[in-house]
């Protein structure tokens, strides 16, 4: 009997189950485990193939009649922000951004789960426990950070922190930044912060050196998922290879 090495991956189809992008549609999804000493590597290559992280696990849609889920990654020394995300950036000139290693903390969960409860109440990942967070942060074999977003503390002398608005736990790829999951305070909704942790990754990628910053699945039709088409110019996934995008 053949043995496969740890560091061969091997790939699996889950079963159908409802789509949560578009209505009546179901969707199946192949996946692998990103483990061993090649994972970082493994990401880099099946991230370029259209796939996607979550925790030690690389997937992508396998859906048989629907291919509506598009990867889509930023050019970001080409990007130019619209007059929309210009007012962002400016509006919230009182943030500040960091990037550090990936430790989860009860301040980042504590906006993660208002997060939750106010845009995904009724989600998957509605039931998360700070340990289930703790273990979406820690369960990565590759180079996996975490970006925060904090007020900018007053000059007071005291060292102390300002206040947590946003956190994105990003994997530093040999191309890009790939933004595996974001969330913000939803009290703060009208900062926009979704759009300002994005323009945030492309600026921080130009500074890294670095070409793309990967956003995950675009799906025409899903108004989750529609913004992601705003961030020009971009290359979309086909079946002919990664396409060139100007024009939302």
């Amino acid at each position: 009997m053949t043995q496969h090495s740890r560091d061969t991956p091997q790939f699996y189809l889950t079963a159908p189950s409802c789509c949560p992008y578009l209505p009546g549609r179901e969707e199946r999804k192949v996946f692998t485990h990103l483990v061993g000493e090649r994972a970082a590597d493994l990401n880099n290559l099946l991230t370029h193939g259209g796939f996607r992280r979550s925790q030690s696990i690389a997937y992508r849609p396998a859906c048989e009649n629907c291919r509506a889920c598009v990867s889509v990654r930023v050019l970001a020394a080409e990007f130019q922000p619209s007059r929309g995300m210009r007012r962002v950036v400016h509006h919230n000139a009182d943030i500040c951004s960091e990037m550090r290693v990936a430790v989860p903390t009860s301040e980042q969960y504590s906006v993660f789960r208002a997060y939750l409860d106010d845009r995904h109440r009724d989600g998957g990942m509605a039931d998360m426990t700070v340990l289930d967070y703790a273990m979406m942060v820690e369960d990565s074999h590759v180079d996996t950070r975490l970006v925060e977003y904090r007020r900018r503390h007053a000059a007071d002398g005291t060292g102390r922190r300002g206040d947590l608005l946003a956190v994105a736990l990003t994997d530093v790829l040999k191309d890009g930044l790939s933004m595996v999951y974001s969330f913000f305070e939803p009290e703060e909704g009208r900062r926009s912060l979704g759009t300002l942790v994005i323009l945030d990754h492309i600026a921080r990628a130009r500074r890294m050196g670095l070409a793309y910053v990967y956003l995950g699945y675009w799906v025409r039709g899903s108004r989750k998922m529609d913004y992601k088409a705003k961030f020009l110019p971009q290359e979309r996934l086909g079946p002919d290879g990664w396409l060139r995008v100007e024009r939302s």
